[in-house]
């Protein structure tokens, strides 16, 4: 993912003309392919590694797979999760990788932690007491798409729990987020819950934890490119919507407000159309935002306390990724059926200001996956760069990519085979060539190529 203000914003075009579509493609195909499916390259080939089906034409190498040694001398932790790629000086890729770990997952230290001493302590945000370290955190991968090698791969992030999903700086960090709420015991040294922010060309990162952006089940962030607005979905039944405002905007960690979206006129509304007045795609409502006073909430009540103030709920908040005319997030177990929405919100000009007041962002459900539909449970998504929105499910079967068209035609692009794993992570290399995603459950780290489109 580009860090340029240019490569950001013409990745951003493609995003709202990809999601232009997703309406018609959710109510024209069906999962088992039998009805009308126009685009994309064609039927699965079943691999004989038993990893990953793709169609004929493309390949897949697998690297930096959980349990290997890195150039640091530590363990590829378990768990691969969210990630996204940036370029480097050399032309190489950068990836950040999120590892979805908790204490009792396979972590960077090795069998027993026996690695454990060979990391500073200031840059591991929780050790638990020296026995029980979070094994969470980021891995860096130098990749080289030309020769489709990695160069390699070390521990970016330390000590964290259950790294998800995250996103990209227009500035070139990585934000990852703790989808976890667990207090100081004697467990663990230190709350979770947090955002922490990873640059891309350095070593192990210090393990700043920012508070101002609140303590809950984070999972998925979106960067506004102009005033550096933070958006934030949270991955609970009855999560909220969130955004924070920077003191200073690229500077995090100097703080700011964080506040909850409220839909105009229908205060604390029920957005899953699961009982209750529904919503309906294509609607635009009016919004506003209210403070949110006690960010760390200790009896993690964060969604608890925006509800009773007024705030909308989403059923249980994921991916997302911000467009030209606003952001869409996907919404796991939403919608009458439980199979998933995606909603849309277009910030205001005044976005963040008093302005605002009198020209509020609008938020309108986008699409609601039913029975028919051939996408199930959308988690992750990116956007290549042809203009397609490739989204990535994590559902209660078998899991794999969806591709969908400007024009709303959709194609199945891959399926984890042979078991059973959401896949995360989709991203495209700088230069267009290559689609990395992670199989979550076995810890593998994909890099796809074949004959894409180029417009």
């Amino acid at each position: 993912m580009p860090i340029s203000r240019r490569h950001f914003l013409r990745d951003a075009t493609a995003a709202m003309a990809g999601f232009a579509g997703l309406a018609t493609f959710v109510s024209g195909c069906s999962r088992s392919g039998s009805s009308r499916v126009l685009a994309g390259y064609g039927a699965l080939v079943p691999d004989p590694a038993g990893v990953l089906d793709l169609p004929g034409g493309f390949r897949y190498t697998m690297f930096s797979s959980a349990g290997e040694t890195m150039d640091d001398g530590l363990i590829v932790p378990a768990r691969h999760d969210g990630m996204a790629a940036f370029p480097a000086p050399d032309g190489t890729t950068l990836l950040v990788r999120n590892h979805e770990n908790t204490i009792v997952d396979p972590g960077p230290f090795g069998p027993d932690d026996a690695l454990l001493s060979q990391v500073d302590p200031a840059s591991i945000y929780d050790r638990g007491y020296g026995r029980t370290p979070s094994r969470g955190g980021t891995t860096t991968i130098r990749f080289d798409t030309r020769t489709q090698q990695m160069r390699s791969h070390w521990l970016s992030l330390a000590g964290t729990e259950r790294n998800c999903a995250g996103g990209p700086t227009p500035w070139g960090t990585w934000l990852t987020c703790e989808e976890s709420i667990v207090r100081a015991d004697g467990t663990h040294e230190r709350d979770h819950g947090f955002v922490f922010e990873v640059p891309t060309d350095a070593g192990l990162a210090a393990p700043v934890a920012l508070v101002a952006m609140g303590r809950f089940n984070h999972e998925a962030v979106a960067v506004e490119p102009t005033r550096g607005i933070v958006y934030l979905t949270e991955d609970r039944g009855d999560g909220l919507l969130y955004r924070f405002l920077p003191t200073r905007r690229g500077r995090l960690s100097d703080g700011g407000r964080l506040q909850a979206l409220l839909v105009a006129d229908r205060p604390s509304l029920d957005t899953s159309n699961r009982g209750g007045p529904t919503l309906t795609p294509g609607t635009p409502l009016a919004t506003r935002w209210l403070d949110i006073r006690d960010v760390l909430a200790p009896n993690d009540d964060l969604r608890l306390q925006g509800f009773a103030a007024g705030a909308a709920r989403f059923s249980r908040g994921e991916g997302m990724w911000f467009g030209r005319d606003g952001f869409y997030f996907a919404c796991t177990d939403g919608g009458a059926a439980g199979r998933g929405q995606v909603f849309r919100y277009r910030p205001s000009p005044d976005e963040g200001t008093p302005a605002e007041a009198n020209n509020p962002g609008r938020l309108e459900l986008f699409l609601e996956a039913d029975a028919t539909s051939l996408l199930e449970n959308a988690d992750n998504l990116t956007i290549a760069p042809w203009g397609d929105v490739i989204v990535c499910e994590d559902s209660a079967g078998r899991d794999g990519m969806v591709g969908i068209t400007p024009a709303g035609e959709s194609y199945r692009l891959a399926e984890a085979r042979g078991h059973l794993s959401e896949l995360a992570g989709a991203c495209f290399s700088p230069d267009g060539s290559t689609l990395f995603v992670n199989v979550q459950e076995r810890g593998l780290t994909l890099a796809i190529t074949g004959p894409w489109r180029t417009e």
